[in-house]
């Protein structure tokens, strides 16, 4: 697979490229290895250059993350992000038969994988942490791919999509969250806040 060419194509042709995604014969190890990991990679340095290395002022004062800790942070923000993707595209899979939808887990890995890739993209903005807001904000177009891309490669019936693709994003918020908030434990501001950051 072109990884440029797909990246593209997702997000310029979404319609179009769905289609060519639902035909495409492939293996969750590849969608994992090929894309999936080349991309994630991209928020998760940004955001160790971004916060440990190049820091940020707030009122004043200059922040930034402790090296060793802005490394553990990248590998298990890294990690558990790959880690909660599998887990959504279990997910969908999982829900498909409440909306009529036939379930196939490789069908649902694709979805989960592809319509991150805006939300993986916009991480590079998190290399100017006082961006990450405007990431977050563009990374909502991954919510769009997937309302598109779901019906697609579930084959689920026009009047249930909407209740499909909302359960879905709920869990899914819910997943992220999850995961953020153990990623943050274990490697995030440090032990007592603001306290694990150099001035």
């Amino acid at each position: 697979m072109d990884i440029v060419s797909r990246v593209k194509g997702i997000l310029l042709k979404p319609k179009e490229t769905w289609l060519e995604i639902k035909n495409e014969p492939t293996e969750t190890k590849e969608l994992f290895t090929s894309y999936a990991a080349v991309l994630a990679a991209i928020p998760a340095v940004a955001s160790f250059i971004g916060f440990s290395l190049i820091g940020m002022s707030i009122l004043g004062f200059h922040y930034r993350m402790p090296f060793i800790s802005g490394i553990g942070h990248l590998i298990v923000s890294y990690v558990f992000s790959l880690l909660g993707l599998y887990v959504v595209g279990l997910i969908i899979d999982a829900l498909a038969p409440s909306f009529g939808s036939r379930k196939n887990p490789v069908q649902a890995m694709k979805v989960a994988v592809y319509s991150w890739t805006p939300a993986w993209l916009a991480g590079i903005l998190l290399l100017i942490p006082s961006l990450a807001p405007l990431s977050m904000l563009i990374s909502l177009y991954s919510l769009y791919l997937f309302y598109l891309g779901l019906p697609v490669l579930m084959e689920t019936p026009q009047d249930k999509v909407i209740g499909y693709v909302m359960v879905t994003i709920l869990v899914s918020i819910i997943v992220s969250i999850v995961i953020g908030s153990l990623s943050s434990a274990l490697f995030g501001f440090g032990r007592g806040g603001m306290m694990g950051w150099r001035f």
